[in-house]
């Protein structure tokens, strides 16, 4: 056994290390360490030291959340919540100072110390099962030795001869029975024996007095780490506060105000939205601009205004959202390079700029944005040079006028003496340090908010002495995200999924682009690495990687594919600076989804101008990342504020490696807006194979004078420069767009009919027509008029049709997926969160009969993720890999079908993983993660999401997957073959329920604008057709969710009145005469399906499912009723549904229903069913149950090994 010691700093999440503690923070530890220090003493308990212990924690960090005691026979347990029944999540194991003989040392560690930490991890990780313990600690006060529960799993749990052992202790059936025997006979030469190396992390306190008893504030930076080990967020491994996966409520909350917004939740989800009437501010950025374009009539001299919205408030606010968001991105981006200046000359004040001191009118701001960050300092004006002579040029397309500024409204034409009131919950302070109120003037109120929180992000561990929260470019980010999905209520990705998406699907692209370049055959990074001689090279077919996020939103996804991508090169060691020298002393790895750098003694990275090798790492890191932006990353969003909020993101990613090219001169930032574009990705009027060879051929450009137009934008040096660009694209953009149309097929048969009709109605015959030919040409004019003019209205339909209005043109807008012919090649790797919206929320009929013509998977129900899924598979290339993070329903729901095949067929290789978190907390569907790739063997792995554990699952050949019975992933039954052998003697001896009967849904009784007469919103909120009394004949009995019961009917005495009122009322036979009623929300198992057979004249609603026998049929509804009732039934419905694979709403429908197995042949055991039924049916009787059951297993064919088997898979999902 090799021991592996790590330093404090080591030890720590990196991106945590850049987290500063406050002051007071740091303080509260100093007192209550060295109170931890003082109060030892040598002559008391091990007891008493065990509860000074207890006490340090409690004050410094846990006190408030995290119950810490005794628990059972361990010393000290630190649980994951604040009650003592929450689970154990730290296991502490306390010495005195003076007990050497039982503590660990760096030189040996198995000693009775660390022999009880492993008796009592057992005990909590077999005996309780827990599996929420995140460390092991032994100390005696002064020394610390701290294990990662990672290596106790794999060193003692996963082991199953010590398991063995220690339940065989546990349950006394060992020679000894006490503690010591298990420390001295079983743990002790289990460690002797172990040949993996330990690794722990190890400090001693006596090291830190200095720092810590001193008047020194600097020193003070030395304990940060130790503080930070002992955090929750560390030995609890909880979010920490710029995990890019944590919400800043408060600053959320506070800036929302300050907009003009307020959060809201519609059933599942939280939207954004403009504040109620009376509850308004007019001086809140949404306000003041809705005032002033509704003065200036602003929206009616827009060139289309019913882009923004139907009626004029709604276009108001629309467009009053979208400037706002534009001026908010623009102040925070410079609250970033604001603390970035002042980081960079060491906290000097004087580069200080966003305050009201300097800018103290809306007039101000707008000479910053457009006199100041857009002129290069020699083009100034003298009016602004002085105030801003520290602020830098920076050439981005983020400071030039947008065309919505242009067409209604700058920054500058908002009303300055507006005030709004401070917020309830302000982290504004007054000098007594009590919450400010009152009214602000809102420019300065604004300032004020953003300089109560600490921006500058990136730099050294150091401790933030003004005690100002952290705000980072990953929180902004979630921020961005949730205030830009104010329409559909958006769902942010967490940090560590978007980290985990991108790092498999791009090292999976990066291996497929070396091999296709190279003609290797590398299966993994590591072979790669060993194969790369030529770094330039290496570097150059990284940077041909062409990633694409199709519906991009604030651009998370982008910016974690350039971490990772810096993060490949770093593994595959050839990063390297502009002269081609390699950083080796520098690690480059992404962590909490943000990249960290850090040098060879685990120092974080910070830039420092005056410093030479500093200088060469910030400048590689900024070019690093231009390169991948400007070549690999691009993305399309229907959302302008989306694409607003993606590019800034993007531009920020730059700004945290801007450096200095000479004393006062930052790098200028490249206009990287064009690869961000706004459009539909769902909606193209051109084919990605319509031809461009015509369009080439007839004008001046090339394919590659398209990309040097590209290229030349985004590093143009000046305005004129810029808008040249522009217009040359503009111009090359167009002339495709007339060719491609010249070329369409229907324009072309249309010229072709034009032809024939003007050669028939020119020609001169020389011969006059016959009675019969004059009738057949006069036939053959009239059809070929109707269709000349069908094909223009149709051709005329597509011109004007609104929905190209935002229609997107993959096939010419990103000329690097084009080769030099001009075809189509399409994207290396395609990512993304694509919107979860069903054709009944926000298509437009246009838009569904668009995709219907235009799209495969539309069968059933649409949906904006299954069309993204086809986008993905038709812009990518034939060696692409996707990843998207979806609903998990497509893996079990019938209606799913056509898209599981998809999946199957179409991709060679694909990944599952199915989110058992619930990621998305405001969202109706769970999710899952899906990776495929077009190139592989045939191969499907599934994986589970557990917190951030992703645990491997089974794996299987496509095929197994694909039947004529929807193709239903149930991926849990590869991970037992033995269920999956009874399932599949259970459909091999069974036909589908839908041979033999008819099976339906019951009446949906209200739908607005359904029904005749037709139903109001109004006559739906008040059930006007529902009633506890029969008025007339056309009142029924009215069966609904809670009246069905195994075996059961409980009718509640409700009547609906049945007729054309309805919205979808059936037809009436369904609710006459002998019938089964099947519920279609389940139960728990062990009888998931609830259904009761009933006689009586009642209609159910849309909630049930109706089963009727067809007038051919062998098997009667009462035998029906008993195998579906049966325990048989709920396993085969569990394991080939795979229900419990997903926790939302586990219903099944009439599509799964159809194919429930019955039996082939018939039995007398159906008899015997039947009468078993007649019994159950008069009285319910556990013995009877259990007798069906045991017929039904017979009926199968079942033996009692089987039948086992089967049982204890039902009490495990029943408990799952």
């Amino acid at each position: 056994m090799e021991i592996k010691i790590l330093k404090p700093r080591k030890a720590i999440n990196k991106a945590f290390l850049k987290i500063k503690p406050n002051r007071t923070e740091i303080e509260s530890f100093k007192t209550n360490l060295i109170e931890l220090l003082d109060r030892t003493n040598d002559t008391e308990s091990e007891e008493f030291h065990k509860n000074l212990v207890s006490d340090f924690l409690k004050d410094t960090y846990y006190k408030n959340n995290h119950f810490i005691n005794t628990k059972g026979r361990n010393d000290l347990v630190i649980h994951n919540g604040n009650k003592a029944k929450s689970t154990v999540g730290v296991i502490i194991e306390a010495k005195k100072p003076t007990n050497k003989a039982e503590m660990l040392t760096k030189e040996k560690i198995n000693v009775k110390a660390f022999q009880e930490l492993v008796l009592y991890y057992l005990r909590e990780r077999i005996t309780q099962k827990n599996l929420e313990i995140k460390y092991l600690v032994a100390t005696n006060i002064n020394e610390w030795f701290i294990f990662d529960s990672n290596v106790f799993e794999k060193q003692f749990a996963q082991n199953k001869g010590l398991v063995k052992q220690f339940n065989d202790f546990e349950n006394g059936r060992l020679a000894g029975k006490t503690t010591d025997f298990f420390y001295k006979e079983i743990a002790e030469p289990f460690v002797n024996g172990l040949k993996n190396d330990i690794e722990f992390t190890f400090f001693d306190i006596r090291e830190y007095e200095k720092p810590l008893r001193n008047n020194n504030p600097k020193d003070d930076n030395k304990l940060i780490s130790l503080y930070k080990l002992l955090s929750p967020e560390h030995l609890l491994k909880l979010p920490f506060a710029n995990d890019s996966n944590s919400l800043d409520k408060r600053f959320y909350g506070e800036l929302l105000h300050i907009i003009g917004l307020s959060e809201t939740k519609n059933g599942s989800k939280r939207l954004i939205e403009r504040n109620k009437k009376g509850e308004r501010n007019t001086g809140s950025f949404l306000e003041n601009a809705i005032i002033q374009l509704d003065s200036l009539d602003k929206i009616n001299r827009l060139d289309n205004p019913s882009h923004f919205g139907t009626t004029q408030e709604e276009r108001l606010f629309n467009v009053g959202l979208e400037l706002s968001i534009t001026w908010i991105n623009r102040i925070l981006f410079l609250k970033l390079l604001e603390a970035q200046l002042k980081t960079y000359h060491k906290g000097d004040k004087s580069y200080e700029f966003l305050s009201f001191d300097k800018i103290q009118n809306y007039d101000d701001l707008n000479s910053l944005f457009f006199q100041v960050l857009a002129k290069q300092q020699s083009e100034r004006n003298e009016d602004v040079t002085e105030l801003f002579a520290k602020v830098p040029y920076l050439n981005s397309s983020l400071f030039e006028p947008t065309g919505i500024e242009h067409g209604t409204l700058f920054i500058s034409n908002l009303r300055d003496d507006k005030t709004i009131p401070i917020y309830s919950s302000t982290v504004l302070k007054n000098e007594s340090g009590k919450k400010r109120t009152g009214n602000l003037n809102a420019l300065e109120y604004l300032f004020e908010f953003l300089n109560a929180y600490d921006f500058s992000s990136e730099g050294k561990e150091e401790i933030q002495e003004d005690n100002k929260t952290l705000i980072n470019a990953s929180v902004l980010g979630l921020i961005f995200e949730k205030i830009n999905g104010y329409k559909d209520g958006s769902f942010f990705t967490p940090g560590f999924i978007t980290m985990y998406m991108c790092r498999e699907t791009i090292r999976k692209a990066v291996i497929q682009k070396f091999n296709e370049t190279k003609d290797w055959n590398c299966k993994d990074i590591d072979s790669l690495y060993d194969k790369i001689e030529d770094r330039q090279e290496a570097n150059n077919i990284i940077n041909s990687l062409k990633i694409c996020d199709p519906a991009v939103g604030s651009g998370h996804f982008l910016v974690s594919a350039l971490n990772e991508m810096i993060a490949i090169k770093n593994d595959l060691k050839i990063l390297q600076d502009r002269d081609g020298k390699r950083l080796k002393e520098y690690q480059f790895e992404v962590v909490n989804d943000e990249l960290i750098v850090t040098d060879e003694d685990g120092e974080l990275f910070e830039y420092n101008p005056t410093n030479k090798e500093s200088q060469r790492i910030q400048e590689t890191l900024f070019h690093e990342k231009q390169t991948i932006i400007e070549n690999c990353l691009f993305g399309v969003d229907i959302n302008p504020n989306s694409v607003k909020i993606c590019r800034l993101r993007l531009w920020i990613e730059l700004l945290k490696n801007a450096y200095y090219k000479n004393e006062s001169e930052l790098e200028t930032l490249p206009n990287i807006d064009i690869n961000i574009k706004c459009g539909n990705s769902l909606i193209s009027r051109f084919e990605l194979d319509a031809d461009l060879k015509k369009a080439l051929k007839s004008s001046k450009w090339t394919i590659d004078s398209y990309k040097l137009a590209v290229d030349t934008y985004r590093n143009a040096q000046n305005k004129e420069q810029k808008r040249e660009m522009e217009k040359l694209i503009d111009d090359i953009k167009n002339d495709f767009r007339s060719e491609i149309s010249l070329n369409d097929p229907k324009v072309k048969r249309l010229k072709k009919i034009q032809g024939e009709i003007f050669g028939m109605t020119n020609q001169t015959q020389m011969f006059e027509l016959t009675k019969r030919e004059k009738t057949a040409w006069n036939k053959k004019l009239k059809k070929l008029t109707e269709d000349s003019k069908k094909l223009e209205t149709i051709i005329e339909e597509i011109k004007n049709n609104k929905i190209y209005e935002e229609a997107f043109e993959w096939r010419f807008e990103f000329p690097e997926v084009l080769d030099d012919n001009g075809d189509f090649v399409g994207f290396d790797a395609v990512i993304g969160n694509p919107p979860y919206i069903f054709s009944r929320e926000l298509i437009t009929k246009q838009e569904k009969n668009y995709f219907y013509d235009n799209y495969k998977l539309t069968q059933f129900k649409l949906n904006t993720y299954i069309l993204f899924s086809e986008l993905a598979s038709k812009i990518s290339n034939s060696n692409s890999t996707i990843a998207y993070i979806i609903p998990n329903n497509w893996l079990t729901l019938q209606y799913n079908s056509q898209f599981r095949e998809f999946i199957l067929n179409e991709f060679s290789d694909v990944k599952i993983v199915n989110d058992k978190n619930k990621t998305f907390e405001d969202a109706s569907v769970d999710a899952s993660i899906l990776l495929v790739s077009k190139m592989g063997i045939g191969i499907t792995k599934s994986y589970e999401l557990n917190n951030t554990d992703f645990e491997f699952i089974s794996e299987t050949e496509n095929t197994n997957y694909l039947n004529d019975t929807g193709s239903i992933i149930n991926y849990g039954l590869y991970r037992n073959p033995e269920l999956a052998l009874i399932l599949n003697q259970i459909n091999n001896n069974s036909k589908l329920l839908e041979t033999e009967f008819i099976v339906k849904n019951g009446v949906q009784a209200y739908t607005v604008g359904e029904g005749i007469p037709t139903q109001t919103k109004e006559m739906k909120d008040q059930r006007v057709y529902h009633t506890n009394t029969k008025i007339d004949d056309n009142w029924k009995k009215y069966i609904d969710g809670s009246d069905v019961s195994r075996y059961g009917l409980n009718w509640t005495g409700l009547y609906i009145k049945y007729g054309k009122n309805l919205s979808r009322r059936r037809t009436p036979d369904l609710f006459t005469g002998e019938r089964i009623y099947v519920r279609q929300i389940p139960s728990k198992p062990p009888y998931a399906i609830v259904s009761t057979l009933i006689n009586i004249d009642a209609v159910c609603d849309n909630n049930h499912m109706i089963i009727k026998s067809k007038e051919e049929h062998s098997i009667t509804l009462k035998s029906l009723i008993g195998i579906l009732n049966s325990k048989l039934i709920t396993f085969w419905f569990a394991s080939t549904f795979g229900k419990h694979q997903r926790k939302l709403f586990p219903q099944f429908k009439v599509k799964e229903l159809q194919i429930f197995p019955i039996p082939k042949n018939i039995s007398p055991i159906l008899q015997e069913i039947e009468k078993s039924v007649n019994t159950l049916s008069i009285e319910y009787n556990e013995e009877v149950n259990n007798k069906i059951d045991s017929l039904v297993y017979e009926l199968y064919d079942l033996k009692k090994e089987q039948i086992e088997i089967i049982e204890s898979n039902l009490y495990k999902i029943a408990n799952a």
